[in-house]
């Protein structure tokens, strides 16, 4: 090492890269200043002083604009792996005595249903009540991200492709269709025939453009000569569903998740009817996290339960 590297760790106040991790996040020095309960020419110096000790710029500041550098991109990287380091600390550290105790963190898309998943879930809260737990909704790009910065225990997401270092096994599969609400001029019609959609305004997962994992999900509507431009977009399936039912568009939905509403009168299912996408929805996990022991033993249940009951059961039609 250059003696500039050698000097570098014992000269870096290391309060600074979390400082800096915040202001990125927060995309903002004032956002930042709110979020760690300080004021903002103290972010300033923090971001300036950090700056200074690395030789690079990080962030550009002018007004109403707001970038990372190169530079800032990767430090990034690396504050958020330190960060994840750094808080799984504490679960490390309880791995003593008889009985397991512990914290995971779980990132997971909206509405990740899987009665396979709760399954392991309950039985691993009923063998380990020490075992805390704390689940976080976000878009699968950044569950993605979250579980490379090695800042979460599990992610549950949907992928475009996998990832390059972090493990994915396909937790369950589902099967999409296409659903209006009960203000839709369909919704009543009987029968529902293919030519009945076309030119229909449609609302859309962020995720169904080109190269996203729901791409299938746009090919479908195509194949009803539905409108191509959505009048809704949402990446959480809820407010999807929300924007379906105060017809604002059709959309497509999982058709095991939409079960219960087409029960109670809330959606109808449109066609087609055959062919329908398939999505696999992943566990994702990274091998170079150190694992605590609470969450090598959940993993152990997760892997059992894929062993034990086969893909084709957890593929729900």
């Amino acid at each position: 090492m250059r003696p500039y590297e050698q000097r570098f760790p014992w000269n870096l106040d290391w309060n600074l890269l979390r400082t800096f991790m915040v202001v990125v996040e927060q995309r903002g020095i004032s956002r930042a200043a709110d979020f760690l309960g300080l004021k903002q020419p103290t972010i300033s110096a923090a971001l300036k002083r950090l700056e200074d000790t690395t030789g690079h710029q990080l962030i550009v500041r002018k007004p109403n604009e707001f970038k990372v550098t190169r530079a800032g991109q990767l430090l990034y990287g690396e504050c958020s792996s330190i960060f994840g380091a750094v808080s799984q600390l504490p679960s490390l550290m309880e791995q003593t005595g008889s009985e397991i105790r512990g914290h995971i963190s779980i990132m997971t898309a909206s509405h990740v249903v899987s009665e396979h998943f709760d399954e392991a879930l309950s039985r691993f809260s009923e063998r380990h009540p020490k075992v805390s737990f704390a689940f976080t909704v976000a878009e699968s790009e950044e569950v993605v991200s979250r579980i490379n910065q090695n800042r979460a225990s599990f992610g549950l997401c949907l992928l475009h492709k996998k990832p390059a270092g972090l493990k994915a096994d396909i937790l369950y599969r589902e099967y999409f269709g296409l659903f209006c609400g009960p203000r839709h001029r369909l919704f009543a019609k009987d029968p529902i025939v293919l030519s009945d959609l076309e030119g229909e305004r449609i609302v859309s997962f962020q995720t169904e453009t080109e190269g996203g994992a729901l791409e299938p999900v746009t090919r479908l509507k195509l194949r009803t000569g539905m409108a191509t431009t959505w009048s809704g977009v949402s990446s959480n399936l809820l407010e999807l569903r929300r924007m379906i039912v105060a017809n604002v568009g059709i959309g497509g939905l999982p058709l095991h998740v939409a079960r219960r509403d087409v029960g109670l009168g809330l959606l109808r299912q449109l066609p087609p009817y055959d062919d329908l996408p398939m999505v696999d929805i992943f566990l994702l996990t990274n091998p170079r996290r150190k694992a605590s022991e609470a969450e090598t033993a959940l993993m152990g249940e997760f892997t059992a339960m894929m062993a034990k009951v086969p893909l084709e059961e957890r593929t729900y039609k």
